[in-house]
Order: structure tokens, then sequence, then C-alpha cells
């Protein structure tokens, strides 16, 4: 005869120790081990806000980027004068990141690095010149702006994460220059630009890590406001509003919903094994 509830043995966390028990039964003291929004941490507006600026100084870097892609395009500048500038602030930000540690051997073999790169890209600019051209140039506008915004997505802000990758983020950037500099109108002009895609994407982010402040962002939002108003009105607006929505709405609706966070952790977790001290 099949035992009452109340001459049941205990319930134990063992599953071929619980036939008495129906398969959706839950014992009190299977709960008991439950915890809420472990190590949970909370950010205040202001870190929320900090956080936020990182993503605004590389919003910052790739209009800077674009605005100089259109001063190419509409022949503005001529690519000698923009290819000279570079230069010069590449070898000031090389000291500046390099500070008092430079040494000359390290110099000198950063230097052949930097003249391969600039030998094989201008050597390869003609190919990359025309690489798109059966492609329309509104899809390749409409690339890019996809390709970049990949890039900020997976770029390293100085979090750990797995969305974080530092690979994807600079080859989408590279991509996108690669589609904007087909739309030029000589090699040359393809291999200034594709040379600036290096300094700001690849070279740019460790300098901007080690000079980070809202000093500098402020700075960098001001220059830029300044080249976009005489562009386009419409794109200034839109630049500020997407700044806005970044570093007003995104922070405050995040320390605003930190509140429903609720994570729950009990015995049903994966288990993890750790090593005792020996």
């Amino acid at each position: 005869m099949e035992r009452t509830k109340a001459n049941r043995k205990p319930w134990k966390k063992n599953l071929y120790e619980n036939g008495e028990y129906e398969d959706n039964y839950t014992d009190p003291s299977f709960l008991k081990d439950m915890k809420t929004n472990v190590n949970l941490t909370t950010y205040s507006a202001v870190d929320a806000f900090s956080g936020a600026t990182r993503l605004s100084q590389q919003i910052c870097v790739v209009t800077a980027f674009l605005i100089i892609f259109h001063h190419l395009y509409t022949e503005r500048i001529g690519p000698n004068l923009i290819f000279c500038q570079s230069a010069v602030g590449t070898m000031l930000g090389y000291f500046v990141y390099a500070g008092r540690n430079i040494q000359l051997a390290k110099f000198i073999e950063d230097s052949k690095t930097a003249v391969a790169v600039l030998v094989f890209g201008f050597i390869f600019s003609p190919l990359l010149h025309t690489l798109t051209n059966s492609i329309s140039t509104d899809t390749i506008f409409s690339m890019t702006f996809f390709v970049l915004v990949l890039h900020l997505v997976f770029f390293d802000y100085g979090i750990s994460a797995a969305l974080v990758s530092k690979a994807i983020s600079l080859n989408a950037a590279i991509f996108g220059a690669i589609c904007l500099a087909s739309r030029l109108s000589s090699s040359l002009h393809a291999f200034v630009l594709l040379e600036l895609a290096a300094v700001f994407f690849a070279l740019g982010p460790f300098l901007v890590c080690k000079l980070y402040s809202i000093q500098l962002l402020v700075l960098s939002i001001a220059v830029c406001c300044y080249f976009l108003q005489s562009i386009s009105h419409i794109i200034l607006y839109s630049y500020l509003s997407l700044l806005l929505f970044v570093n007003v709405f995104c922070p405050w609706l995040f320390v605003r919903m930190q509140k429903y966070k609720n994570n729950i952790n009990g015995p049903w977790d994966e288990a993890i094994v750790t090593e005792e001290g020996s």
C-alpha cells in the first residue's frame, strides 16, 4: 500500500531518493539557501554619467573622422595638408603617450613599423580606391554607418564584458574607412583617409585612454560642433541630440531602473569548483 504523506521519508536533494514525492514537488528546505542580488553593485548618477562620457568621447572620435572625410570628399582641404597635419599630430601624440619612458631603440623600431605600414598602404591604395566601384554611393554610406555603429558597440570602454571585442571594433572601423575611401576622387585621397583611420582607430584609443578627462571631452565636442555647423545645421542638431541622449537620458534611466534588479541565486545554480589553498 502506498504510504501516506505523513509517513513519507524526509525529502532530500537526491532525485533517486524522492520516489514518493510528485515530480513538481518543492520542499521548503530547498529554498532556504536562496539569496537575492548577491554581490549587487549599485551606481550613483555621477558614476553613470562618468561611464556614459566614455561612449561620448568615442562618438566624438568617429565624428571627427567623418568630418575629415567630408572635407576630402568635397575637396575643401587637399590630401597633402591633411597628411602632413596627421603625421605631425601622430608624432606629438607618440611623445605624449611615451612620456619620460621613451627609448631611442623603441622609437626607431616603432618608426620602422610606421614607415612599413605607410609604404604598404600607399602601394595598395589604388586597389582599395577601386574596390567597391560597382556599389552605389548610397549603399556605401549606409554600410559605413552600420559598421561604425558596430565599432562603437564592440569598442573597449575600460569595462570587462563579453560584448567587448577590440578586433571586431577595429576591423569594423577600418572596413568603414575602406568603404568611404572608394568614394574619394583619387588614390592619394584614399591613402590619406586610410592613414587617418589607422591613427584614429588603432593608435588613438591608447592616447585617449591615457589623457581622458571631462575637459578633453568638452574640447572634443566643441571642435566637432564648430566644424559641423559649417557642414549642416541638421547634422549638428542630430549630433547634439545624440550626446544628450547618451549623457543625460541613458544615465538617468540606468540609475532609475536599478531598483528593479532582482537576481536570485540558490542550490539550483551550476556548481562552481574552487581550489582550496594548500
